[in-house]
């Protein structure tokens, strides 16, 4: 299909089937994409691979720019619970995403945008309003053509905003599913309308080992891929995940019965060692795979074997020292609620090189007296009470702050932990039994965290939620400025209630700093105790923008006060 066809294809309605609408400066055949799909059961990694695909494509000198195409009728993932999807990831921009973001973040060591979030709410509602407006011109709307062109228009606008020669989509949820059908369909149609040669394929699949059989089995897979094949979808490239490493006939299976060459049939196995899993992709020649099926010349990338170095900087092996640092949170059930946390922990093993062990400390049992602080704070080497909201489990936050406080033990509050702190702060320092957050009780008598009235003027996204990053203002001569090096500093907030600055002059006559701050308003963002060995709240989340080789100086500030 011509460019001349494909912009063509945006202009028909009425009198035609074909319907694609095309971004203003697209250029067919100067951009490549990547479609990242999983088959038989989900959480098998797609987000990893992804993020390990674009690591291993930047090295080798390509821009590219990753996207999660998820399948919710969410607009965005901001009213997603934890225990049910795992963290909320916030951009630079202030859109609330997956958390498979964060990975993308993480190995492309870039910020992305909202461009690279899809949902099926967000098409529909754009849909729903051009249909209001008449813009699809008295024609019905349907999931094809409409939908599935809308989604297409998704896929190409990323690519003339982020001008990426590469475009990966990971689609999220399992081939099969129902609801992500439009979007598998829509990756059908782009292959189609862009030609073989600009669009690749790959499958993620698993491959079972049951105990009883002692044996590994393939059946699933096949069945997977098949499925995959009925949808018109031909997968370029195989990955097949697995607990040990993939055997031979396995893989010789999976190219038979998918028609995949037996080289791009790849096995992923397990691994302790998570930095290393773009290394082993590349020894298995995914990279050349990829390269071969959009034609892509590999004599003319560079090859400077920087992904050899990242990887022995970000692999431990001999960590001169262990130590654990418990995590007091309420959704403590599921890890994935503070994946951010514990990848920044990681980041922070390669840079001090030790070996950190997370102790979960579920709140509410505290809260409940089913267990004593004294029980689950044993053997840890420091705290991090991270960000949350609602009454579950406070109580038994504000308990465990209070321990470190008082036994001069490393403590890291996030955003909700900050507040805890200075409620824990104003009831045994300033005397103030009562104290509260409004967002608790709205009836206390002392609410030294409360909704700010000029949060209410802030426009747009998540309600009256700060959202996004924002500049802040760090104080010389603090703990804050000797972290950072820096008087202005860069972090992503995502929070509705902030320190009441009706009580600042009295926390302040006890000792504690405010040693951050917004520009121009009295909004505190950083606290500090500088006799204690770390005491340290953000309103915001440091553990978003850190980064393998850059952990945040808030973590390793922690981390070096264990040490």
């Amino acid at each position: 299909m011509g460019e001349k066809q494909l912009s063509e294809l945006g202009k028909k309605s009425v009198d035609s089937e074909f319907f694609s609408p095309v971004p203003e400066g697209y250029q067919k055949g100067k951009y490549k994409y990547v479609f990242i799909t999983g088959s038989v059961i989900s959480g098998i990694g797609k987000g990893t691979v992804t993020s390990s695909i674009a690591k291993l494509l930047e090295e080798r000198g390509l821009k590219v720019s990753p996207m999660k195409a998820e399948a919710y009728y969410n607009v965005d993932a901001g009213t997603l619970n934890p225990f049910r999807h795992g963290e909320v990831f916030v951009l630079d921009d202030g859109t609330e995403t997956d958390m498979d973001l964060g990975s993308y973040e993480r190995f492309i060591d870039g910020n992305l945008t909202k461009e690279n979030y899809l949902t099926t709410g967000k098409i529909l509602t754009e849909i729903l309003e051009k249909e209001r407006a008449g813009k699809y011109l008295g024609r019905d709307v349907q999931f094809i053509p409409h939908v599935t062109g809308e989604t297409k228009k998704y896929f190409r606008k990323l690519a003339v905003d982020s001008k990426a020669e590469v475009i990966l989509i990971e689609i999220g949820g399992t081939v099969g599913d129902y609801e992500n059908m439009y979007l598998l369909e829509a990756a059908r149609q782009l292959r189609y309308e862009e030609g073989e040669d600009n669009v690749c394929f790959i499958n993620l699949t698993y491959i079972f080992e049951p105990k009883t059989l002692g044996e590994q089995k393939s059946k699933a897979a096949q069945l997977g891929i098949k499925k995959m094949i009925e949808m018109g979808l031909m997968p370029d490239i195989v990955i097949c995940r697995s607990e040990n490493p993939v055997h031979d006939t396995i893989r010789e299976k999976i190219s038979v019965f998918s028609n995949v060459p037996l080289n791009r049939v790849i096995g992923l196995h397990d691994s302790k060692e998570f930095y290393r899993i773009p290394l082993m992709l590349k020894e298995q020649g995914l990279d050349k795979a990829v390269f071969e099926t959009l034609k892509i010349d590999e004599k003319k990338l560079v090859n400077n074997k920087s992904l050899e170095k990242w990887t022995e900087k970000m692999t431990v092996v001999n960590p001169k020292k262990k130590i654990l640092i418990g995590i007091a949170g309420k959704y403590t059930g599921l890890k994935d609620s503070y994946i951010s946390i514990i990848k920044a922990l990681e980041h922070c093993e390669a840079e001090f090189n030790v070996k950190i062990e997370v102790k979960w400390i579920e709140a509410t049992e505290i809260e409940t007296a089913k267990k004593k602080v004294s029980e689950v704070m044993k053997g840890v080497n420091g705290l991090i009470v991270p960000g949350g909201y609602g009454k579950r489990g406070a109580e038994g936050k504000v308990e465990c702050i209070k321990y470190c406080r008082e036994k001069n033990i490393p403590f890291l509050g996030i955003c909700y932990g900050l507040q805890m702190a200075l409620v824990e702060f104003a009831r045994n320092v300033l005397g103030k039994k009562n104290a509260s957050t409004s967002e608790i009780d709205s009836k206390t008598e002392f609410p030294v965290v409360c909704l700010l009235p000029d949060q209410r003027k802030i426009e747009g996204l998540g309600g009256n939620n700060r959202l996004g990053g924002f500049d802040i203002e760090v104080k010389k001569n603090s703990i804050a400025f000797e972290l950072y090096g820096k008087e202005k500093v860069r972090e992503r907030f995502r929070h509705r209630y902030e320190c009441n600055p009706d009580y600042i002059k009295e926390f302040e006559s006890k000792g504690l700093v405010f040693s951050g701050k917004a520009p121009k308003v009295n909004i505190m963002q950083i606290i500090e105790l500088p006799k204690h060995k770390f005491f340290f709240g953000t309103q915001y989340h440091p553990e978003f923008t850190s980064r393998p080789l850059n952990p945040s100086p808030c973590f390793k500030g922690l981390i070096k006060a264990c040490l």
